[in-house]
């Protein structure tokens, strides 16, 4: 069971849930981040249409995304919201789910490896690589991508983190993130085709300054030039594609041409 750090969710907050119980006035849910707290959906919060069967949108076992309306501790109420969840929301939600999951199951074979509670490695290193990195499942990508210096700022004993990078580089396949775009590009002139070749000769070769990137462009028949940037690094990729596209526009223009890009 994936955990949140606190104890209680915040109002407007996305978090999982499952319902254990539907009635016609409404659905009661566990929220699972939560310790199973219960929480509860109104009627009026099942959907922005008109609702003829509650069970057509949620049933019994249903494992759905909602948003925290009111939290009341005191009274251990929590009030949700499955209509004001938008499917970017549900999609974001979801793959966070996923990674706080596979984060979690890394963190079990840790605590066995050295006879720990699942909650303890949670506080030894689990919590201080969220705290670090907002997420604990992107630490554990770039312990996979560099190794120990990933962690060389985490508040964790050296034996744990060594075993997480060790299997963090067994488990997790670095995913690429690719940038893919259209330049259009002319210059007149009789040397308009060599300034072309030579803009975007040097945006092939600011591309080869980086490691973890590729860089491709190729013609879609002139004046279309496709621009794609793959890279494991989102924020590498973004700083090569500015270089890029400021070094060609640079020289398209100072000889009197014209350059747009475009971001598919």
């Amino acid at each position: 069971m994936v955990r949140k750090r606190a104890e209680w969710p915040q109002p407007d907050e996305y978090v999982i849930a499952i319902a254990t119980k539907v009635a016609p006035y409404g659905a009661y849910v566990v929220l699972p981040e939560y310790g199973n707290k219960e929480g509860f959906i109104h009627i009026s919060e099942v959907s922005s249409t008109w609702v003829r069967n509650i069970r057509n949108h949620i049933h019994e076992g249903s494992r759905v995304i909602v948003k925290v309306l009111q939290v009341d501790p005191q009274r251990g109420h929590i009030d949700c919201s499955l209509r004001r969840v938008s499917n970017e929301a549900k999609r974001k939600k979801n793959s966070e789910w996923k990674r706080a999951q596979k984060a979690e199951k890394l963190l079990e074979f840790i605590a066995k490896e050295n006879n720990m509670t699942l909650e303890e490695v949670y506080e030894k290193i689990g919590w201080p690589l969220e705290d670090y990195y907002g997420e604990i499942y992107k630490g554990l990508e770039r312990a996979a991508d560099i190794g120990m210096e990933a962690l060389e700022d985490i508040d964790a004993p050296k034996e744990l983190k060594e075993q997480l990078v060790a299997l963090a580089k067994a488990r997790i396949e670095i995913p690429s993130v690719e940038i893919d775009g259209e330049m259009t590009v002319f210059v007149p002139g009789p040397n308009g085709v060599e300034v072309i070749r030579e803009a975007l000769t040097r945006g092939l070769e600011i591309g080869k300054q980086y490691q973890k990137t590729d860089v491709e462009i190729y013609t879609l028949g002139a004046p279309r030039y496709k621009l794609r940037i793959t890279s494991p690094d989102y924020r590498e990729a973004e700083q090569v594609l500015f270089e890029i596209i400021e070094a060609v526009q640079k020289i398209v223009e100072s000889n009197g041409g014209t350059f747009k890009f475009a971001r598919k």
